[in-house]
């Protein structure tokens, strides 16, 4: 198992993440947002990803860059299951909802319940029609 995070599984792409933000699906398990798109990705990897934390109800970068390791750190700790299910690549953005500065737990909490949903809807997307 790969629990790395490497620079080519980064969402940088301003094509591909304005492509997200119109045409993407997105599912929630509070305080996360999952927006997500089925795309062809530059490099070969299954998926990119990608996150943000509004300075809306962060005022302080230290605050933001804080919530967005922690994010990250999930990701990366939780992106197998992800990896070892879906056959076509996809790009990724996470995006944190929350008005409060979260613990390392209910972010984690939070991104393995967002990867199953994402999970399930795509598993019911993908099968095909009787």
């Amino acid at each position: 198992m790969n629990y790395s995070f490497p620079k080519e599984e980064k969402l940088k792409s301003k094509k591909c993440i304005d492509l997200l933000f119109s045409e993407g699906n997105s599912v929630s398990k509070f305080p996360l947002k999952l927006i997500y798109t089925a795309t062809e990705l530059p490099k070969n990897v299954p998926a990119q990803a990608g996150v943000s934390v509004t300075k809306r109800r962060f005022k302080k970068a230290v605050t933001r860059n804080r919530i967005k390791r922690l994010m990250r750190e999930a990701y990366r700790l939780h992106k197998n299951d992800v990896f070892n299910t879906i056959s076509t690549s996809y790009a990724f953005m996470f995006l944190y909802i929350g008005k409060q500065e979260p613990t390392f737990e209910e972010i984690e909490n939070a991104m393995i319940g967002l990867l199953q949903k994402f999970l399930a809807k795509t598993a019911t997307q993908n099968t095909p029609e009787k």
